[in-house]
């Protein structure tokens, strides 16, 4: 049983007759909101659903196709894989967020989406290791990646925290990937007291985002391919700075311009991966093709605050 509220506290809504009616009515009944901005959110969710439905003028079995598409996302979601996540990525949703979110200054680096597949639990190497913990493949290109980060007045930044992590070339990352070892190309990096981090690890490769769910369907049915450009993922974090999270694009990647989640926000995202075989790596164990990246991340101050995981 339950305690039946006091005729005092039952707000009147109406008895809805036609679809703008029930609008208006759904309108009323969420009014006693307390918070503000829960308010502006629910009331504007319901404003721009009920106007998307009369639009198209949903029918029910459409209806019931949404339902069992959101359970479905639900389902598919696990401890290692987001399919909520990769769906508002497919949607350009995330990036959206992202876009209306950013504060930085045209010179500046840009951000760009924290993906489905970020983890808090990524070990921390001293500067100069290898993140890449599987036995090397001929065909893999090492990468040895170097940079500096500083504030917004050119002051380097020491003992900032430099995340990254990448899919392997097979396009994979570790946690779809039963045949690479735990933890592979992920790693937390501090820089030193001139601000300078490097790391080595491998060229990356373009690959597909997940199909095996909802999105997979979704994509099929509005014929577009499902491939991100290869990138290298960033989340740059020093006290009393704000967080930058990025990606670093090969500007000669087949689609830089058809990213299927739209990741590649701006130009200066994509940059030379150049490729070198003169025998001067910086690896002595390397004899063959390496390639190199090297960046200046750009902090502005304000808060310093790390992005949540989507995975476990």
């Amino acid at each position: 049983m339950f305690d039946l509220p006091a005729k005092e506290d039952i707000f009147c809504h109406g008895i809805p007759t036609t679809p703008d009616d029930i609008t208006e009515c759904v309108l009323r009944a969420m009014g006693r909101t307390e918070n503000p901005r829960l308010r502006q959110i629910l009331e504007a969710l319901v404003r721009h659903l009920h106007a998307f439905g009369r639009e198209v003028k949903l029918n029910e079995e459409e209806f019931m196709m949404a339902i069992n598409a959101v359970t479905a996302l639900g389902h598919l979601t696990k401890d290692r894989h987001n399919e909520t996540m990769v769906m508002s990525d497919a949607l350009g949703f995330s990036t959206l967020v992202m876009i209306l979110n950013q504060n930085r200054e045209p010179e500046q680096m840009s951000p760009a989406l924290l993906g489905p597949f970020y983890s808090r639990k990524d070990p921390e190497y001293p500067n100069g290791s290898n993140i890449n913990r599987a036995e090397p493949k001929p065909t893999d290109i090492p990468l040895f990646v170097s940079g500096t980060v500083q504030s917004r007045d050119g002051t380097p930044l020491a003992n900032a925290l430099v995340e990254v992590w990448h899919a392997s070339p097979e396009g994979l990352y570790e946690n779809q990937d039963p045949n690479q070892p735990y933890l592979n190309l992920r790693g937390k990096f501090r820089t030193d007291a001139d601000g300078h981090f490097n790391f080595r690890t491998i060229r990356p490769a373009s690959y597909p985002i997940p199909t095996h769910g909802i999105v997979g369907d979704m994509l099929a049915a509005q014929n577009r391919h499902p491939f991100r450009a290869a990138h290298l993922h960033f989340t740059v974090s020093a006290p009393d700075h704000q967080t930058l999270v990025t990606q670093i694009f090969p500007a000669d990647d087949l689609f830089i311009e058809s990213d299927c989640v739209f990741g590649v926000t701006s130009a200066d995202l994509a940059v030379d991966f150049p490729i070198h075989n003169d025998g001067n790596a910086p690896a002595d164990d390397v004899k063959g093709q390496y390639s190199t990246l090297s960046l200046t991340i750009d902090l502005s101050p304000g808060e310093s605050r790390l992005p949540q995981s989507p995975i476990d």
